[in-house]
């Protein structure tokens, strides 16, 4: 069983990529406790905690289309370094700005938009290298393990970061995001790279057009990327508002949020190593809407629970069905593209994926005030399974993927 779980990992080039984007993302997400915290607690305004989140994916919308169709021109990994030194600027221009103390919240504000078009540029390219790091038998497995990482680094990350910023202050949290994305830039010089895409003299719209119509033209894959955007408009922004439920609801502080955000990511993991040993379904439209339905379930009777114990038991479940889900999502969107096209099309699946949850997190902040977190959030988990269930009972081209 193990060995199934870890199979990817037998690779040398993506366990070393692996290796250095674990140790990446815990840095961003140490910075992202401080930062989190400290845009709430110096406004008391949860519209800025959603603007901070919408400024942050912005970009994704914006430029990743473009991205994709550079992640199909030139090397995939000149454009991650290219992406990761733009992140660890950003980083240490934040770490200078609290030394200093001389941080304003529209200073935050402004480097997570730079670190947006950072990701923009990077998100395509690492997406489309991946497939290249392993066999397409063990596609899914790399997935997997690729979003274990990511959610290992959200219980790791909140726990060094709620140590750092509580013994040494903010300015640690951000330089140590800073210093972190060394071990991925390493990483990249380490590996090497089987596909380089050929060079294209096509116009860059023109390109983008062929990536548009490959998902129009692909069975299943439109809705699927329709899909992708609701789940993350309705579904993701929970997490970014956790600040206000550990204040406002649990009446606690940096601790009940840490223990919230630890207890989502430990899920996300749980779901990631359930996936990673099991085989691929064979109905696997029909598995993500039933997950996904699911979710939205579990998001509203978390917005809707006083009692922190079930909270976390709560927000650990709905961790697994997010991971799960996610990654079979974008399992079978690597599996129905040619290795010329990933770029292109998987930017288009990253904007819808990523787009939502600007958007979620900028409606949420400005309904939050009005109505209140826990009626707000339960309405759009709510609402997220009302839709997933639509698709799978009524517009059914996903559950024949």
């Amino acid at each position: 069983m193990l060995t199934r779980v870890f199979k990817a990992l037998q690779y040398r080039d993506f366990r070393l990529m692996w290796l250095g984007a674990c140790t990446s993302q815990i840095g961003t997400f140490v910075q992202q406790f401080a930062q989190s915290w400290l845009v709430y607690d110096m406004t008391k305004d949860p519209f800025y905690l959603g603007l901070d989140l919408f400024l942050g994916q912005t970009p994704i919308i914006l430029f990743s289309l473009v991205g994709g169709v550079f992640a199909d021109r030139i090397d995939r990994r000149k454009l991650l370094l290219a992406s990761q030194y733009i992140q660890m600027t950003c980083a240490f221009i934040l770490t200078v700005l609290f030394y200093i103390h001389t941080v304003r919240v529209w200073h935050i504000l402004t480097l997570s938009f730079f670190v947006g078009c950072g990701q923009s540029m990077g998100g395509p390219a690492y997406s489309a290298l991946l497939p290249s790091l392993v066999d397409p038998k063990d596609l899914s497995n790399a997935i997997s393990l690729n979003g274990i990482q990511f959610n290992l680094a959200r219980i790791v990350g909140p726990t060094i970061g709620g140590l750092a910023y509580t013994a040494l202050g903010a300015t640690w949290c951000f330089g140590l995001n800073g210093v972190s994305y060394i071990a991925v830039i390493v990483s990249l010089y380490m590996i090497n790279v089987k596909f380089v895409p050929a060079k294209s003299s096509a116009r860059i719209w023109t390109s983008m057009k062929e990536g548009f119509q490959f998902i129009r033209q692909r069975e299943g894959l439109e809705p699927l990327v329709a899909l992708a955007f609701l789940m993350t408009l309705l579904g993701f922004t929970m997490v970014g508002f956790l600040p206000v439920f550990a204040r406002e609801v649990f009446k606690g502080g940096p601790k009940t949020y840490q223990l919230l955000l630890i207890c989502s990511g430990a899920g996300a993991v749980s779901g990631g190593l359930i996936v990673a040993a099991v085989r691929r379904p064979k109905r696997q439209g029909r598995a993500v809407l039933l997950i996904i339905t699911g979710l939205g379930v579990l998001i509203a009777s978390f917005a809707l629970s006083r009692w922190l114990p079930l909270s976390c038991v709560l927000i650990f479940v709905a961790g697994m069905a997010t991971m799960g889900s996610a990654v079979l999502m974008l399992t079978t969107v690597q599996l129905l593209v040619a290795d010329e096209m990933r770029g292109r099309v998987i930017s288009v699946y990253n904007v819808a994926f990523r787009g939502g949850m600007p958007m979620g997190s900028l409606v949420l902040g400005k309904l939050i005030p009005v109505f209140g977190v826990s009626p707000t959030v339960a309405v759009a988990g709510s609402a997220l399974a009302a839709l997933a269930l639509y698709f799978l009972l009524v517009q059914r081209r996903i559950t024949a993927l």
